[in-house]
């Protein structure tokens, strides 16, 4: 059975005081989360504020980027061993918002999700189309597109230690989720993807929705076969909101 995995991607938001109450309002949110398995990615600068705040607890502390290099002349960038320093598990790879305003194209993601695996973490490989890829009916090409590129690199046995975050980019922080049929035909079609390459892999790969995710319509998507957890936004940065959204996964049948 696969185990169910919810992400808080915080991105660019909280200061030192907000994120201390927060902290300590999911820890006491969620202290008892088994069979789920719950990560929190805040800014890189606060990793050692959650690093002390979550000691001790069953959740897990993860980044939302690093350099594809392990050390170097790179300015204001940050490794994924250094992460590793900071107990980090898990490293968000290609969100849309890198891709589209980072420039990051898929050889770098590709590198990136390499360079975090060879550092003991465990990429979030975020795939998804835009709203213009949609409505051109090109959904299924650039998923494939995209997860090829990072396979063609790492090989498909990494993604035995990895998961993919399916994130149409059309529903991120907008409000409008895809429906959870319409991202279970997604999720099916990376699963079968990486099927053609190993079944084994693809059977306990863990492919999670984003994309206005929120305690409204996380039951909808805990329901479907395919959607193996969530990455969460905006609603991450509500204790209460995304407790319930855990609560929601966690007592959902995983296949």
């Amino acid at each position: 059975m696969r185990r169910a995995l919810v992400a808080a991607n915080w991105k660019m938001n909280g200061r030192q005081a907000q994120i201390a109450s927060l902290s300590q309002a999911l820890v006491a949110g969620l202290a008892d989360i088994s069979p789920l398995e719950v990560v929190i990615c805040p800014p890189a600068v606060y990793l050692g504020q959650l690093q002390a705040a979550l000691r001790g607890t069953a959740l897990q502390l993860g980044a939302q980027n690093s350099h594809q290099e392990a050390k170097g002349a790179f300015t204001g960038e940050v490794s994924a061993p250094m992460l590793t320093d900071f107990g980090c598990t898990y490293l968000i790879v290609g969100h849309s918002e890198r891709r589209q305003y980072c420039g990051e194209t898929d050889a770098v993601v590709a590198a990136k999700f390499v360079a975090a695996q060879a550092s003991g973490l465990k990429p979030i490989l975020c795939v998804g189309e835009s709203a213009a890829e949609r409505d051109a009916g090109s959904t299924e090409a650039v998923v494939t597109r995209q997860v090829q590129a990072v396979m063609q690199v790492a090989g498909v046995a990494a993604f035995a230690q990895a998961v993919v975050a399916y994130e149409p980019v059309w529903a991120i922080g907008t409000g409008r989720a895809a429906s959870a049929g319409n991202a279970q035909a997604v999720h099916a079609v990376i699963r079968a993807l990486v099927a053609q390459q190993d079944a084994a892999v693809a059977e306990g790969l863990r492919i999670i929705y984003g994309g206005s995710v929120n305690a409204a319509n996380a039951r909808e998507f805990s329901a479907v076969a395919d959607i193996d957890g969530a990455l969460v936004g905006g609603a991450s940065l509500s204790a209460e909101e995304f407790s319930t959204i855990c609560a929601q996964f966690k007592t959902a049948r995983k296949a």
